[in-house]
């Protein structure tokens, strides 16, 4: 039985504007396998691409596949962290180290859905047509019970529209660097989902692994070689199991710090990472050297664990 009050803090992976509340939970220690091992009992594994080891569907009404014997779990917050200053900048650069990325998952898929937001609104805008006037026949009276349902519908919808109307993301660079092949699994459901829906290729998709020899070496050459053939034929990676393309070793960041300056100059650029405090200090001076020798200012935001 898990301990009541033993407390664990872990990022949301849903967006604010899905239907769900999900988060991905790392099995490193007693707690957390144990943490497996309740939900493994009551929960179905991942079908149809979806991301996550254990999962739980159900519809309104609290129908599932055994909603009694789901566990009771308590939760508090959420708190505040750097990543959800993210909507103040146009451009943003994601930096997730292991499980450290994520915040950036739950970041990517509220751009996904503040896109697609602001593409529906305008088609709606551009299909309006010149009926603006009524025949005089309608009747007040026709007033029926619904109308409070509707109204709700519309102010809903109304907030929705605030708030990407609001949004100013509008070029987001993630980069994903974690030593173990297994953990692609992770988020491979969404990383599929976001790269079939950034229709206009607003967000660049970047999966580093550590534990292979960096590319252009020997010893990772027939590997290589298989991935860039199965992504060619199938349109997947064969080190990921998605459509993002997986890199090796590690990213040379004073280049993607360059690559990014270049393309966004007099411009500023939200640099959020999350993961362990090794790669912390290398971010931060790369975003003040880059701010003070170029027209680009990059403003750092780390969350450590």
């Amino acid at each position: 039985m898990l301990l009541l009050r033993n407390r664990h803090p872990f990022s949301i992976t849903s967006a604010p504007q899905d239907d769900y509340l999900s988060v991905h939970i790392r099995t490193l220690g007693d707690w957390t396998r144990q943490l497996k091992a309740v939900f493994s009992e009551v929960c179905q594994p991942p079908t149809g691409g979806k991301s996550g080891l254990l999962r739980a569907d159900y519809d309104s009404i609290g129908n599932g596949p055994n909603p009694a014997g789901m566990p009771r779990v308590l939760i508090d917050g959420p708190y505040g962290a750097p990543a959800q200053d993210y909507k103040q900048y146009e451009v943003v650069l994601l930096v997730g180290l292991g499980i450290g990325a994520t915040p950036s998952i739950s970041i990517l898929k509220d751009i996904i859905n503040n896109l697609r937001q602001l593409e529906s609104q305008s088609s709606s805008n551009n299909n309006v047509g010149g009926d603006d006037h009524d025949d005089g026949s309608s009747n007040s009276n026709n007033t029926n019970s619904n109308d409070n349902d509707g109204n709700d519908d519309l102010e809903s919808g109304g907030r929705r529209a605030a708030a990407a109307a609001s949004f100013r993301t509008r070029r987001a660079y993630f980069y994903w660097v974690t030593r173990e092949q297994g953990s692609f699994e992770w988020f491979r459901g969404v990383m599929n989902e976001v790269a079939e829906n950034d229709k206009k290729g607003v967000i660049e998709l970047h999966n580093y692994c550590t534990s292979v020899y960096e590319e252009g070496d020997a010893r990772s050459a027939l590997i290589a070689m298989l991935q860039q053939l199965n992504h060619a034929k199938h349109g997947v990676d064969v080190v990921s199991g998605t459509r993002v393309k997986t890199h090796f070793a590690r990213p040379n960041w004073r280049n993607v710090y360059k690559r990014i300056a270049l393309n966004h100059r007099d411009q500023r650029i939200g640099v959020f990472y999350c993961g362990a405090p090794m790669l912390t200090n290398e971010l931060r001076q790369l975003a003040h050297d880059f701010s003070r020798r170029t027209t680009t200012k990059f403003e750092f935001h780390k969350e450590n664990f």
